[in-house]
């Protein structure tokens, strides 16, 4: 999938950028308005992510643009302006979706794919409540996780961390994809959380444990 990333704040467009990355996305990177409409106008995309907040031409007047040129690429706003009056405003001059910062990068992801999915007419069928995986049995409603019938103590994050290598099997998921959807846009990029994360979730699960490979300089895969 090719992204185009429209974010003036440097630090957000590099973990943003380093996330969908680690999914195996192109992404191009523009840092205000008019960069984003030379992009647009030389390359194609598959989903336009486009902050608001931008110096020079505003996030409004280039999605304003991009459907005045008769643009298709579906177009998710990123701002830190949430009100109703905002995000009616912004899906009335074209945009096909709205997320809030701060945000969580798993939503982000989801997002996405969903705009894809939309604009490829492709569907897919909801989550099941119970997650099972060899003896593992997570529970989303209940947030109970047993192994071979016996319920595991766990902390939030922990679940988080399990719940998502669950969802993703035989997937590499890399450190950044991880603390983005565990810990948060925000979290320090250089923390060493999550394999401290994974190295608890091991050692709590026992022998599934052992399903759950280190990929050196990659980042983990529960097979």
């Amino acid at each position: 999938m090719n992204i185009l990333l429209v974010e003036d704040e440097n630090r957000v467009a590099d973990f943003i950028r380093r996330g969908l990355s680690a999914e195996g996305w192109s992404v191009d990177h523009a840092a205000d308005g008019e960069e984003a409409l030379e992009h647009a106008a030389s390359n194609t995309y598959d989903v336009i992510l486009l902050d608001l907040m931008l110096p020079g031409i505003q996030g409004q007047d280039v999605c304003r643009k991009l459907r005045a040129r008769k643009s298709k690429t579906p177009i998710l706003m990123l701002t830190a302006l949430d009100s109703p009056e905002e995000k009616v405003e912004g899906l009335k001059i074209g945009a096909d979706d709205y997320l809030p910062k701060p945000f969580d990068f798993d939503e982000l992801i989801a997002r996405v794919e969903a705009l894809h999915r939309r604009a490829t007419n492709y569907a897919v069928d909801a989550s099941d409540t119970v997650v099972k995986s060899g003896s593992l049995i997570f529970d989303r409603e209940s947030l109970q996780v047993c192994i071979n019938g016996e319920e595991i103590e766990m902390s939030k994050k922990e679940r988080d961390l399990l719940l998502l290598f669950l969802t993703n099997p035989g997937r590499v998921l890399s450190r950044e994809r991880i603390l983005n959807a565990v810990w948060g846009l925000n979290a320090d990029p250089l923390t060493n959380v999550v394999d401290v994360y994974v190295g608890r979730l091991r050692r709590k699960i026992g022998d599934e444990g052992a399903r759950i490979v280190t990929l050196r300089n990659v980042g983990y895969r529960m097979n």
